[in-house]
């Protein structure tokens, strides 16, 4: 296998580089290609082509694989952080939700609803975090949130 390896692997990676355009994850194709190769070299057939071919397939089917996978659809999609334009954009600290008016929109809510509203989007706090605060249940919580949300919603028609 190591002078297999030794001979093909830059052409395998060639053939993989063209179908996986990224060099991290051509390289990892490559190992797990050549995995694939060592475990299913018993499945070789010498009379319905060379070793070489068969290789090759295997590198281009495991390419293949890689780029129809949703991990790899989602990470070539995103962009990475630094390169986002949110990311270049400096935060304003004087943000306040008061300037918008919706304190005084949650002011007009039921007492349940504003304590459930004022820890989860004013206090920061999860849900879990917010059930154990109030002493209520967990879905309490979530029914109390979506209910105080959609009367947020009709207020502001």
């Amino acid at each position: 296998m190591t002078h297999f390896y030794t001979a093909y692997r830059r052409t395998l990676y060639s053939v993989i580089l063209r179908i996986v355009p990224q060099p991290e994850v051509a390289e990892d194709v490559l190992q797990d290609s050549m995995l694939k190769i060592w475990d299913a070299f018993l499945s070789y057939d010498a009379t319905k082509g060379r070793l070489f071919t068969w290789a090759l397939n295997v590198c281009r089917n495991t390419a293949l694989d890689r780029i129809c996978t949703l991990h790899y659809r989602s990470c070539s999609r995103t962009l990475p952080l630094e390169e986002s334009p949110a990311w270049r954009q400096p935060a304003t600290p004087s943000f306040r939700p008061e300037h918008i008016g919706l304190w005084e929109l949650t002011r007009r809510l039921r007492p349940e609803y504003r304590a459930v509203i004022d820890l989860l989007y004013y206090g920061g706090y999860t849900q879990q975090e917010a059930s154990d605060e109030l002493a209520v249940p967990l879905g309490t919580v979530k029914t109390r949130a979506q209910a105080a949300l959609r009367e947020l919603g009709r207020q502001m028609r």
